[in-house]
């Protein structure tokens, strides 16, 4: 998926229908004048629904169409004859989407089940026709309800990334290209920071057929918990990841410094991310000697206390054990 056609963010206005009006009848055929009151109810307003799809990984789609109106209810008639049901509208999305309310940036509910299907704007009710006044001191009414008005409302959707592993790093630590040597995905990758600015998704090919999806989110920067450099809109997105595999290179100055700032900003906006699975892959390791490898190593693990292994994109090295570590996390 390019990055263009991936988007997370969007606002779309819904508009129910109306339901239809309640029939003012009196019955009348061949020898039966008087009949009585037999005016049939109005139709419900069509819903507006939001359905979970397993097959969608964005709202590209609502990036053209943002206006979805359902059908309005029909007039009741003779007979106690109901008018029909107005045509509900069904919107698709992805799973992992929040729906807020615009003005009050209240969340009304999250989608994450295939299939599952939640009203955002309630069809109005039909009106009852008049053979629903009928009384014992009046036999004729002449009146029924008029039905009631759809709702019209600005909703927000937000899309928070379903992924089996969460790849977390520094802008510019290799993440983008991990991403691209481990999955068929092609994100932009070149040498500057924020190259990323949309997450990428790759399906990363296990033994036996198996298979699980990585996610490459936009690089965290320090503040991001407060907003900096977009950080809301980043962090969003791991929220929803099983596995978080940490991602720092071999050049970093100080690579368990690293880490403990980007755990802390996971904890700042949100504490229950340090619940996730985790794990460290140092990047780029191809530019250690043996040396040099064994000495991080004794400071490694003299300061962290979670697993750790080093790779290279590019020189492919550790890549099978890193995915052997990732299946068993998310086995476990």
């Amino acid at each position: 998926m390019t990055e263009g056609n991936f988007v997370d963010y969007v606002k779309v206005h819904v508009t129910s229908g109306n339901g239809g009006k309640g029939s003012v009848h009196l019955h009348r055929e061949k020898y039966i004048t008087k009949g009585g009151p037999d005016g049939g109810d109005g139709g419900r307003g069509g819903h507006i629904i939001l359905k979970g799809n397993n097959n969608l990984w964005t709202l590209i789609t609502f990036k053209f169409k943002r206006f979805f109106k359902a059908g309005h209810g029909g007039h009741g008639s003779k007979n106690r004859s109901s008018g029909a049901d107005g045509e509900d509208v069904y919107m698709d999305v992805p799973l992992g989407t929040v729906v807020r309310d615009t003005e009050s940036n209240e969340i009304l509910f999250e989608i994450t089940e295939d299939g599952e299907e939640k009203i955002i704007a309630q069809g109005g009710m039909g009106g009852r026709g008049n053979w629903h006044f009928k009384t014992s001191t009046n036999q004729t009414p002449r009146y029924a309800q008029p039905g009631i008005p759809g709702e019209e409302r600005q909703i927000t959707l937000e899309l928070k990334v379903l992924a089996d592993v969460g790849l977390v790093g520094f802008p510019n630590a290799g993440k983008s290209t991990l991403l691209s040597v481990l999955t068929s995905a092609k994100p932009k990758i070149a040498d500057y920071e924020f190259t990323t600015l949309k997450p990428n998704l790759g399906i990363v090919e296990y033994r036996d057929y198996q298979s699980f999806v990585m996610a490459d989110i936009p690089g965290i920067i320090e503040g991001a918990a407060e907003g900096k450099g977009l950080g809301h809109y980043f962090l969003r997105h791991i929220e929803r990841n099983a596995t978080l595999l940490f991602l720092i290179p071999a050049d970093s100055k100080d690579i368990g410094k690293e880490y403990r700032i980007l755990l802390d900003e996971l904890r700042r906006y949100n504490p229950e991310m340090l619940d996730k699975q985790r794990i460290l892959a140092i990047s780029k390791s191809d530019m250690l000697d043996d040396e040099l490898m064994v000495e991080m190593k004794q400071e490694l693990d003299a300061e962290l206390d979670m697993p750790y292994l080093f790779i290279s994109s590019v020189a492919q090295k550790g890549l099978q054990e890193l995915k052997d570590s990732l299946w068993k996390l998310l086995n476990e």
